[in-house]
C-alpha cells in the first residue's frame, strides 16, 4: 500500500487510540472515530475499505505497529 495523507489520518487516529485504550479498535469503534473527527465522508466504512481493502481495522493496526484488534480474522 502507498500510503496517502488519508492513510495516515487513520494510522495517527490508530495510534492515538491504542495509546488511550490500550488496545486496538474493532472496525465499528473505528468508523466511530473517524466519523467524529474526520466527518461523515470520513466515517464511513466504505470509505475505510478504500484504503485499507478487505480487513481496514487489521491492515491499519498492521501498518501502525499495533496489536490486532480483538474481532479480526
Amino acid at each position: 500500500i502507498a500510503l496517502t495523507p488519508g492513510h495516515w489520518e487513520v494510522i495517527d487516529l490508530l495510534r492515538e487510540f491504542h495509546a488511550e485504550h490500550g488496545l486496538s479498535p474493532m472496525m465499528r469503534v473505528l468508523v466511530r472515530q473517524m466519523k467524529s473527527r474526520f466527518g461523515g465522508d470520513k466515517g464511513s466504512s466504505l470509505y475505510l475499505m478504500t484504503l485499507f481493502p478487505e480487513y481496514p481495522a487489521l491492515i491499519a493496526s498492521k501498518i501502525a505497529g499495533l496489536p490486532r484488534p480483538t474481532n479480526c480474522p
